[in-house]
């Protein structure tokens, strides 16, 4: 039997990075429309950088 246990998703060390920033530049770059909603979480988890980035992309958030 497999005794290795599963390890679901991504640690929040990892997540919360440059690594996750340079996704969400990425994510914004491919044209993918993302919703305000979804949009004001990355600023909630990453802060100012995000909202540099989203905005450089033409999206307009709300304080």
């Amino acid at each position: 039997m497999n005794e290795k246990k599963p390890a679901p998703g991504v640690l929040r060390d990892n997540r919360i990075s440059n690594d996750g920033l340079a996704r969400l530049r990425k994510q914004l770059a491919s044209g993918v429309r993302i919703s305000k909603p979804v949009l004001m979480q990355w600023v909630k988890r990453y802060g100012d950088s995000a909202r540099d980035i989203i905005e450089q992309h033409g999206y307009q958030l709300e304080e």
